[in-house]
């Protein structure tokens, strides 16, 4: 087996994302083309250092960026080729300057929603009153909304985490217009023969009829279906998250809102929304999936606006002091 193969196989069998794998793969193959195409078995320590440093020092990558690569690496010594390269020595770091988030107002989402129509409107009022990630919001399942509890089931977030977060009641009439629509489509490519979609894992084995079914569908299906050559069935996918990105960059642009928003700024600005209107950062951190509460208290950035700044400093210090007591109840 090729060994790119074998990073694949052995990527999948430890159930990693797609992304990751596109991402780790690509990186092996920049590594072999560095060094001449040499084979990474013939290599060691010293060449994955010099990789690494001329990424930092020659392509003045960004620290995070630099971080992948090295893990892609590690990954294919320690998983594939089975070596131990320890500690590599003598890798120029790239820098890692903290940046605080780009932040929406409530009106400048509203100015930015106004540009946006149809099921991209819908999405991006998803990311913004659920806190979801763009990929998280796409690959949601009709399966994984509660209407009657208002939650959202995330399945597989990042790192591979499941997560409750909220529904937000506003737009539940709108969503579940949507889902009709979505539905009388499927009842369509059901009678044509077709109505497949994938499911993860080993699922469509144990549940061969499952890819059919309505509860399967993704809520927010491509335009068209595509024909799977490993199967020869034709499955409709989510909609493509380029698409969305695209609709967010030019509805910024015709709303006049001077900042560089993207999709991922409306989960920013969730989360510091949710800390202005008095929720508990343990609160926020569980809707937002992160493993740490360091991570959520970037979001504390609004104590520095004005008059928000001693109501924020209230929640924050009764949400720590509330956690600490419940930590010394429990032990």
């Amino acid at each position: 087996m090729k060994l790119l193969a074998q990073v694949r196989q052995a990527l999948r069998v430890r159930h990693l994302s797609r992304r990751t794998e596109e991402a780790y793969v690509a990186w092996i193959r920049r590594f072999v083309l560095f060094h001449g195409r040499r084979h990474p078995g013939d290599m060691g320590e010293a060449e994955i250092a010099q990789y690494l440093t001329s990424l930092a020092k020659e392509r003045g990558v960004s620290s995070s960026t630099q971080s992948q690569a090295a893990s892609a690496l590690m990954f294919l010594y320690k998983n594939v080729l089975r070596r131990d390269v320890g500690w590599v020595e003598n890798v120029a770091r790239a820098k890692a300057p903290r940046r605080l988030p780009v932040v929406l107002t409530r009106d400048e989402v509203k100015a930015i929603l106004g540009q946006l129509r149809g099921t991209k409107r819908l999405v991006v009022m998803l990311l913004y009153g659920s806190g979801l990630r763009l990929l998280e919001c796409l690959n949601l399942r009709v399966k994984d909304l509660d209407f009657g509890c208002g939650a959202i089931r995330v399945q597989r977030g990042k790192g591979a985490k499941d997560r409750v977060t909220m529904l937000p009641a506003s737009i539940k009439d709108r969503l579940s217009a949507h889902l009709a629509e979505v539905r009388q489509r499927h009842e369509r490519d059901r009678a044509s023969g077709a109505g497949y979609v994938e499911l993860p894992h080993a699922l469509a084995r144990k549940y061969p009829a499952a890819n059919r079914e309505w509860c399967w569908q993704y809520i927010f299906p491509a335009a068209r279906s595509s024909k799977d050559p490993r199967t020869g069935l034709r499955y409709r996918r989510h909609l493509h998250e380029t698409a969305v990105q695209r609709a967010v960059r030019d509805a910024v642009r015709r709303s006049g809102v001077p900042k560089h928003a993207t999709c991922h700024t409306f989960r920013h600005s969730f989360a510091t929304h949710l800390l202005e209107d008095g929720y508990d950062i343990r609160t926020v951190q569980e809707l937002l999936g992160h493993r740490n509460v360091g991570t959520t208290m970037i979001y504390t950035h609004v104590l520095n606006r004005g008059g928000t700044a001693f109501a924020v400093l209230r929640i924050l210090f009764r949400s720590s002091t509330a956690w600490r007591h419940r930590t010394l109840r429990r032990a």
